[in-house]
């Protein structure tokens, strides 16, 4: 992290990063004022929360279709199932946990992993960070794995810089979150679902998108696996091209979220949701 007084306002000024910004403003806007979301504005976060768990089970290997996820009530079984149920776990809690957020950032990661771990991980590793040797089932993710006294620093770092208050825009300090907690990997399994859901928590919370109607998890999805680790990996490098990079992956993903939920909003004026 840099060392000056608002790092992630630094961010924010890099080439490119100012364009995103602001086609995300744009996207959400235009959701915002379709006229369904005058009366019908609950069946469109609904419908968003649903497939945002959908995009974020996609990315972290179960990939199905909509309607499949729709219909299921039983995520007990194979590894996809449970997969999915923690997706949709984590986009039912999400909107629980803004207002701690804002007091303790790792308390909210901890009740993330929780909930998404359900009854797969042993209890002592469940809602804390990975302590030295434990291993972490990300398959996704194949970066260099940082140590645990790393993650432990890095994850005091990144709440400090949350806690301390920025003028960054809501979608640099959404990114930084995310790309941190995928390259630390901070706990033995669903580190990704985790990572996305807090990115959206950002993105509620900070009053962008206070309906979470705009997925950020839908874009990332439609953007595809490989774009999401070629992206990730331009955060890894830290350098102030990748960093833009990977603000502007996150940017896309965003509108993709906002396009997915113009179509819904579409789709109920038309009476055919």
């Amino acid at each position: 992290m840099s060392t000056t007084a608002d790092p992630l306002a630094t961010l924010a000024s890099l080439p490119g990063v100012a364009d995103s910004v602001d086609s995300v403003r744009k996207s959400i806007d235009r959701v915002y004022g379709h006229r369904i979301m005058r009366r019908r504005s609950n069946e469109v976060t609904a419908e968003a929360a649903l497939r945002s768990a959908r995009g974020s089970a996609a990315l972290s290997g179960a990939d199905w279709a909509l309607e499949e996820v729709r219909r299921r009530t039983d995520f007990s079984g194979d590894g996809e199932e449970r997969t999915v149920g923690a997706a949709l776990r984590l986009s039912a809690e999400a909107g629980q946990l803004l207002s701690v957020w804002r007091q303790s950032p790792l308390r909210v990661l901890a009740r993330l992993h929780l909930v998404a771990a359900g009854g797969d991980a042993p209890d002592e590793s469940v809602g804390r960070p990975r302590l030295a040797g434990e291993p972490v089932d990300e398959p996704l993710i194949e970066l260099p794995l940082p140590d645990a006294e790393e993650v432990a620093g890095r994850l005091d770092g990144l709440t400090r810089l949350l806690l301390s208050g920025t003028k960054a825009p809501a979608l640099v300090t959404a990114a930084v979150v995310h790309g941190e907690l995928l390259a630390l990997r901070p706990f033995g399994s669903c580190n990704g679902l985790v990572a996305r859901t807090a990115e959206r928590i950002v993105l509620v919370g900070s009053g962008l998108d206070p309906k979470s109607i705009s997925p950020s998890e839908v874009g990332h999805a439609e953007l595809g696996r490989a774009a999401y680790v070629a992206a990730l990996g331009n955060y890894v490098s830290g350098t102030p091209e990748g960093m833009a990079a990977w603000i502007a992956h996150c940017g896309r993903a965003v509108e993709l979220g906002a396009r997915e939920s113009m179509a819904v909003c579409e789709a109920l004026q038309r009476g055919a949701a």
